[in-house]
């Protein structure tokens, strides 16, 4: 038996699904997410935890997702919940990166608060270590601050913010700021409040 964790994307939309999959990815790394341009190729394929689908794969398939009511969240390019989709979680796509990030993070924190219902992270190599003082950096950018604003709030110079974010970078091998509020708040470093 595969105790894999899966999470299903079915959306049309080819770089869409690649996006929110890498996005996943990145909230709960020890989750697989596969990607499907519709339900028919599914094929049955019962193992997911989750199922994220655009507004119109739902439609198209209600019984389907409504026998999956509270496993399915449903992709709106609006916030309106529409009558048909009353029941199901859903999580509007059409907004900027650091929202969507943060209803992501909403939804996982809901879903499996303290790690509930998933098994350990893996150690990774680049949580090693971050210095006291990269970690008090890592949580000023996550909540928004910029370089010279953490400077002075540390007492430290804008060229020594601007080492250390790039060591964190580094370290944990991630590219953006959004990436990087995901591995706070998932590590709780950082709560989803405050970004």
């Amino acid at each position: 038996m595969n105790n894999e964790l899966k999470i299903a994307i079915i959306h049309p939309d080819t770089l869409a699904a690649i996006g929110l999959k890498q996005m996943l990815q990145e909230v709960m790394p020890v989750v697989v997410v596969d990607t499907y341009r519709s339900t028919d190729e599914l094929a049955g394929n019962d193992c997911y935890i989750h199922y994220f689908a655009s507004a119109n794969a739902v439609a198209a398939n209600m019984q389907f997702f409504a026998e999956r009511r509270r496993k399915t969240i449903v992709l709106n390019a609006t916030a309106e919940t529409q009558s048909p989709f009353a029941g199901f979680h859903s999580l509007c796509t059409s907004v900027p990166e650091k929202q969507l990030v943060r209803s992501l993070l909403s939804l996982e924190q809901a879903a499996h608060a303290h790690r509930r219902n998933m098994p350990p992270t893996p150690q990774q190599q680049a949580e090693t270590q971050l210095s006291p003082r990269e970690v008090e950096v890592m949580t000023l950018i996550v909540k928004g601050l910029i370089n010279k604003e953490i400077a002075s709030r540390l007492n430290i110079s804008l060229a020594t913010v601007i080492t250390h974010r790039h060591n964190i970078m580094e370290k944990l091998a991630l590219k953006s700021v959004s990436a990087l509020a995901i591995y706070a708040v998932t590590r709780g470093y950082v709560d989803i409040s405050e970004i």
